[in-house]
């Protein structure tokens, strides 16, 4: 059984700078009564084709967190452009937020087309 379920993550300041933080309303329920925190990550996917193109741009311990539903503002910075594949700079990306507990995957979400609207310097 789940212990946390996401309902909702709303992506706010959409479409936004290349260099401006990303920005998640994140809603989720939690199932049961919870000892420790939760941990929350922001991945970037840098390329379909290599998993070493992947970056970490956050990590986040949220607790306690009661039973019920919830919700938070999680905040990270944009990816490092220069660790992405030219090919791979414009287009469909891919903002993986994971949840975990006792480092054990709970919950997570995908969501691509992250718009930007300027140009993009390396």
């Amino acid at each position: 059984m789940a212990l946390v379920n996401v309902t909702n993550i709303l992506v706010l300041d959409n479409p936004t700078q290349f260099g401006n933080p990303f920005q998640f309303e994140i809603t989720f329920e939690c199932l049961q009564n919870l000892d420790d925190d939760l941990e929350w990550k922001v991945i970037y996917v840098g390329s379909a084709d290599d998993v070493e193109c992947d970056q970490v741009l956050e990590e986040v311990a949220v607790g306690p967190v009661p039973i019920g539903i919830n919700r938070f503002v999680l905040q990270s910075d944009g990816p490092d452009a220069s660790r992405i594949p030219q090919k791979d700079i414009r287009g469909v990306t891919v903002v993986l937020i994971t949840c975990s507990y006792k480092n054990i995957f709970c919950s997570g979400a995908g969501r691509s087309k992250i718009k930007r609207t300027d140009s993009i310097e390396r």
